[in-house]
């Protein structure tokens, strides 16, 4: 995985204390983004998933956010660190994407993913639509998801279906 920095013990990206790890790679390029320098795929650090899951799993009482850049950009070594960090601890984990909730909900590449975090903030952010007074989200459009109770909706009761 392309990691550009990871900052710990940030309240910014989640409730709680959290661990934020910013992932390199954006094709949205979305104008206002507040992290433009994380739209090179070629730039930052290079981690193996389960090495990356071991250190976000050390502090005992920081949970986790994957940001960057766009984290579903690096989809298959994300969903093999979210599915580390389970096995290894029961720490909450937040996604933050550029990409619509109804692609991300209905798409079943994203299925393995879903399974492995808590909540995911979906659609890109709008300029326009700017809100600071929105807590974990830079425009009114963006939606912060609870997996587990949308695929309950969805689904009439089941997790996934």
């Amino acid at each position: 995985m392309r990691v550009i920095s990871i900052i710990e013990e940030t309240m910014a990206d989640g409730p709680g204390l959290r661990t934020s790890v910013y992932l390199a790679g954006c094709k949205h390029r979305c104008p206002g983004c507040h992290n433009p320098e994380t739209w090179n795929f070629n730039q930052g650090d290079i981690w193996d998933p389960y090495q990356l899951a071991l250190k976000l799993t050390e502090n005992p009482y920081t949970n986790i956010t994957f940001s960057g850049g766009d984290p579903l950009f690096q989809l298959e070594e994300l969903t093999r660190c979210c599915q580390y960090i389970k096995e290894l601890s029961d720490k909450n984990i937040w996604v933050y994407t550029g990409f619509p909730s109804q692609e991300v909900l209905y798409n079943k590449k994203y299925q393995p993913l879903l399974q492995s975090i808590d909540t995911i903030v979906t659609e890109p952010y709008v300029e326009a639509l700017r809100d600071t007074t929105l807590p974990f989200r830079g425009s009114s459009n963006q939606r912060i998801l609870n997996i587990k109770e949308v695929y309950e909706a969805i689904n009439g009761g089941t997790t996934f279906g």
